[in-house]
């Protein structure tokens, strides 16, 4: 790895952290992203703090909590907000964002976002940009924005899949920003020698799939048959839920299959590009789907389908690296940890504007893991209304050890033990039997909500 690596965002919206073949799903088959998992580091217990769109990728950008960057469904993330785009712009990078926005603060109910243009002050001061705010029609995507030169893109739609389209687009991104310099090259006798560095870059490609419509090209949707699939144990065996999981679900796992195999596509680019082993790959999501557990679909609630996201740091290499660890870590990254993280593999302090943690060590040798967060703090700070999403607010925390403590406005909701309980099957919030572990959940809760400024209502009579 050079001194000043590469990193690259992949992510998705609505990718549960169950849905990988290399997470143990047997509905789908995942090969590109379960070499990176084999080649990378996995965060099993990653999650979305918010499990929804415009304040998970607020925080994910700006590096705070959402009742202090974007509170809800959307609400625009504050032009006055840095972004991480800011700080690797500071530390000599070219920042490049392709794909779904999210936070300009559009309302559909004004007109189709997708149809609209982002101005270029609410583009989170990214060198290149070129997205839409949102997009609910994956064959009908329109994208604007500006190039590496600050010319505008005018609007315009995509031809094909919007995944697909999207990947192409960001491979010729990458293939101009390392060969508009001199880079590696190789020698006479065959050994590879650096001729001149080019500028390192920090680019992002965000995708609407697998967020619904459920659709995907007909060679990925012509694999999976709804009647076959396996659903989850905690879909109640209800036909109306069963039979909308099934359908949907198909849908679902074809829209990841194609993101896997655009993942392919940009592995295979960089290879052929000889920075491979120079770019750090972080593939996420933003929220998880509930597609029928606890009776419940789509998002915004508190269970492990919702906030549970997969979390893979690797590169797109041929094999281990022998300076990076490899493996499983079971620490509660959060939505607010990305930036920090991903600074953090370029050798890049975080900020004093960041409120998340520097993950990094567990995947570089180089940075050190000092006062790592035990626990990470979960908030639906304003509901969206929308049917199947929970229609209140709440506040709560997951631990390292393995439990989950929810509570609504002044009252105790859930609690569950991870551990033993891994579909949440049994409630402990209302036991007695169990009060003493409430208690420490509540403290921990407490203790976040200090620290951060969150002034939600929390339980009283608990801690």
């Amino acid at each position: 790895m050079p001194k000043r690596p590469n990193l690259i965002w992949i992510f998705g919206d609505q990718h549960r952290a169950q849905a990988l073949s290399c997470n143990g799903d047997p509905n789908l088959q995942t090969p590109n992203i379960d070499r990176l998992a084999v080649n990378g580091m996995t965060f099993t217990q990653a999650v979305a703090g918010c499990p929804l769109s415009c304040p998970y990728r607020g925080s994910l950008l700006s590096g705070r909590y959402p009742h202090d960057a974007v509170p809800g469904h959307e609400y625009q993330l504050p032009p006055t907000h840095k972004t991480v785009a800011h700080a690797y712009r500071e530390a000599g990078y070219h920042t490049a964002w392709y794909g779904k926005w999210h936070i300009a603060g559009m309302h559909e109910r004004e007109g189709r976002a997708a149809l609209r243009t982002v101005s270029k002050e609410l583009r989170g001061g990214f060198d290149t940009w070129l997205g839409f705010e949102n997009n609910n029609a994956q064959w009908d995507c329109w994208i604007h924005g500006h190039d590496a030169s600050g010319n505008e893109v005018a609007h315009h739609r995509l031809p094909g899949f919007e995944t697909d389209e999207l990947t192409t687009l960001f491979i010729e991104h990458l293939r101009s920003r390392v060969t508009s310099t001199k880079r590696r090259g190789v020698s006479d006798s065959g050994s590879a020698i650096d001729v001149e560095d080019y500028q390192p870059f920090f680019a992002a490609l965000s995708v609407q799939p697998p967020h619904n419509p459920y659709v995907a090209p007909e060679r990925f949707m012509g694999r999976h048959n709804p009647a076959t699939l396996t659903l989850r144990p905690n879909v109640p065996h209800i036909p109306r839920i069963e039979n909308q999981a099934r359908r949907e679900l198909a849908g679902y796992y074809a829209m990841i299959e194609n993101l896997d195999a655009n993942i392919g596509r940009i592995m295979a680019a960089l290879e052929q590009l000889g920075v491979a082993e120079d770019t750090h790959i972080i593939f996420f999501s933003d929220h998880g789907d509930m597609h029928g557990s606890q009776g419940q679909f789509l998002k915004t609630s508190p269970w492990e389908e919702s906030i549970r996201v997969p979390f893979i740091i690797s590169h797109a290499g041929g094999g281990h690296r022998y300076d990076m660890f490899t493996g499983r870590r079971n620490v509660p990254i959060n939505h607010v940890d990305v930036s920090a993280t991903s600074l953090g593999l370029c050798s890049i302090d975080t900020p004093d504007w960041m409120r998340g943690y520097d993950y990094s060590g567990h995947r570089t040798r180089q940075r050190p893991l000092e006062n790592e967060p035990d626990s990470a703090l979960l908030q639906l700070v304003i509901p969206t209304g929308h049917g199947y999403s929970t229609d209140r607010p709440w506040r709560g925390v997951v631990t390292r050890d393995g439990w989950k403590y929810i509570c609504l406005e002044g009252q105790p909701w859930l609690m569950f033990n991870l551990n033993e309980d891994p579909y949440e099957q049994a409630n402990l919030a209302h036991n007695s039997a169990f009060g003493k572990e409430r208690k420490r959940l509540h403290q921990c809760l407490v203790q976040w909500q200090e620290k951060e400024g969150d002034k939600f209502q929390l339980p009283e009579g608990i801690a």
